[in-house]
This record gives structure tokens, C-alpha cells and sequence, in this order.
């Protein structure tokens, strides 16, 4: 008789982790190393790929992302170009936008993975907390996060949580040189709600410790004023970053106080 060939099923396909993390950095040799290591604490089953997306550094902070085993790609500098770059070169389902300064909190694994467990009808963004010895620093958080649980506007500095999907129905994010975390979070909320995490995502206060307080954050409502008001984003990153910017750039200049003003706050 002949021998009946064995049939075994084969191998399960592998569950590939839901989750790519974008950051956007320019320049953040001190910042980057932290926050790749708290990103480093993510399971494999939750994590995918970490792209970080150099606006043009000059400190070696590509070589540091890419030592930490980052994938590490070049871009003309503007928060919103790099994004909107490092968004299209990954392929997890889930994406959560960095600026290349934050610091996650402890939990962060848990806060995102539950998040996504409850689906994808929803964006999230991480509660602000200001890392500073200023004791007005905890009421200009506490507003920012007020403005993000009322009207749904979080800084971009506070991280963004949201499904590829809904980032694609909400038409990705702009290439502005400004702005582009205000204007894409005004598209996003008509396709779903943007809530806040329990968590506390830390921003430096280079910018509020070089400028004051009270000017940084009158400054800033002044910007956001005139954008609303239709002034050109590329004037308005201008007089922000501290100088004249060629089409599509988004490099602050040299002097101490500009570059503070480049690294620093959220504007929008």
C-alpha cells in the first residue's frame, strides 16, 4: 500500500506589531537619545518601526537615531514636510507623531496600547507637561490642556495617536513651514474626535526660559491670530524661526535667541 503523505498546515503568518512612530528632529543630539530610549520600552507586539526624519542636522543627531536602532531619513527642514514624509515611508496601521525634544511617560506602552485597542474612531494626543523649575510653567500646561480636552486642538508637541486610516481621511499633513499641527488638527476633528490620554507627554522650556513666560506665550497667540487671519505661513515662520526662510525651509539661524525660539514651544 502506498505510504498516504503527510499534510501538515502551514506556519501561521506572523502578527506584525500595529504601530509606526514618527519623529520629526532638527538638531536634538541632547533630546533625541532620551526619547528613543523610552520608545525602547515598547513590546515587540506593539511596536513596528521608529522613523526619525532629519530636517538637516548639523550635531550628528541622525547618527544617534540610527545607533539606537532608528530608521533615519533625510528631509528639507519643516515639521510638517518631515511628518508627512516619515508617515508615508512606514506601513503599520497606527501611527504616533513625535517632535524629536518629547519625553514619554513610563506607562506610555500600556496608554497607546489601549488606546488602539478601543479602535480607530478616535485620535489621541498625550496630556502637556512643561519640564522647568518656573512655577508658571504648570498654568501655561494646564491651559494648553484645556484648549485640547474643550476644543480638540493639542499642540503637536503632545503627540499625536491615530489610526493610518483616519490620518488619510483627514488628508494627511501639510508641508506648511508653520502652522501645520493647528491646520491638520482642524481637518482632523471633523472626521473624528481627539481625545487625551491619562499620561503626561514632557516638552523642554528652552523657549519659555529664553523669552519669558508671558512673551512666549503672547507671541505665540499673536501667530496663531494672524493665521487665522490668512497671513502667509511662510511670513509667519519667518518671524518665528527669526529670519527671512527660502521657500519651503524651516531653519532658524544661529543667534542665541533665535535658536532658542526654533527649538522651544508650540505655536499653534
Amino acid at each position: 500500500m502506498a505510504a498516504v503523505p503527510s499534510r501538515t498546515a502551514p506556519p501561521p503568518a506572523p502578527v506584525l506589531a500595529p504601530l509606526d512612530v514618527v519623529i520629526a528632529i532638527r538638531n536634538e543630539a541632547r533630546g533625541l537619545p532620551p526619547l528613543l530610549a523610552d520608545l525602547a520600552r515598547a513590546p515587540r507586539a506593539l511596536l513596528r518601526d521608529v522613523l526619525v526624519i532629519d530636517g538637516g542636522s548639523g550635531d550628528g543627531s541622525p547618527r544617534l537615531a540610527r545607533l539606537a536602532g532608528a530608521r533615519v531619513l533625510p528631509a528639507e527642514a519643516g515639521r510638517g514636510r518631515q511628518l508627512a514624509l516619515g508617515v508615508a515611508a512606514g506601513g503599520a496601521p497606527w501611527l504616533l507623531l513625535l517632535h524629536g525634544d518629547a519625553r514619554l511617560p513610563p506607562d506610555w506602552p500600556d496608554l497607546v496600547g489601549t488606546a488602539i485597542r478601543t479602535g480607530a474612531s478616535s485620535a489621541w494626543a498625550f496630556r502637556l507637561a512643561i519640564a522647568g523649575s518656573d512655577p508658571r510653567l504648570p498654568l501655561v500646561a494646564w491651559a494648553a490642556n484645556g484648549r485640547s480636552r474643550w476644543r480638540q486642538l493639542p499642540y503637536g508637541d503632545q503627540g499625536l495617536l491615530l489610526e493610518r486610516s483616519l490620518y488619510e481621511r483627514a488628508g494627511g499633513i501639510a508641508p506648511l513651514p508653520l502652522m501645520e499641527d493647528l491646520e491638520f488638527m482642524q481637518r482632523l476633528r471633523r472626521h473624528g474626535a481627539i481625545r487625551l490620554l491619562a499620561g503626561a507627554l514632557s516638552v523642554s522650556d528652552r523657549r519659555w526660559r529664553t523669552l519669558g513666560v508671558w512673551r512666549t506665550t503672547w507671541l505665540n497667540a499673536r501667530l496663531r491670530r494672524r493665521w487665522r487671519r490668512g497671513q502667509d505661513p511662510q511670513l509667519l515662520a519667518a518671524e518665528y524661526y527669526g529670519r527671512a526662510l527660502e521657500p519651503g525651509m524651516g531653519n532658524p539661524s544661529t543667534t542665541s535667541t533665535r535658536k532658542a525660539v526654533a527649538q522651544g514651544a508650540p505655536v499653534a
